[in-house]
């Protein structure tokens, strides 16, 4: 929480960012559903881009910023859920039956 609000500090201002009338703890979910709304919270905030830029200078280490995820440092495009994937079964082709044909009296 304290890392939000030095970041919000120069922009006291625009007390409009979706961001503040949140949960932080949102923002550095485990859950890929809950990553995704924090995305989706970002996204219309007017100061996004200068989020991301500030994220990436301070080389967070995980969490959303700027409508982006962070994990390891890294930009990721989505969040893994935990455990295994699962397995993708192939769907066996379908038989095609032989057609009888009637002859015509």
């Amino acid at each position: 929480m304290t890392l939000l609000l030095e970041l919000m500090a120069p922009f006291e201002a625009h007390d409009t960012m979706p961001c503040t009338d949140e949960d932080p703890e949102l923002f550095f979910a485990e859950s890929p559903s809950d990553i995704e709304l924090a995305k989706l919270i970002c996204g219309p905030c007017p100061l996004r881009e200068e989020c991301l830029v500030g994220a990436m200078e301070r080389r967070e280490p995980h969490g959303v910023w700027g409508g982006q995820l962070f994990i390891a440092g890294e930009i990721v495009a989505r969040k893994r859920p935990r455990g295994r994937p699962r397995k993708i079964v192939e769907p066996e082709p379908a038989i095609e039956l032989p057609t009888r044909e009637v002859a015509a009296a």
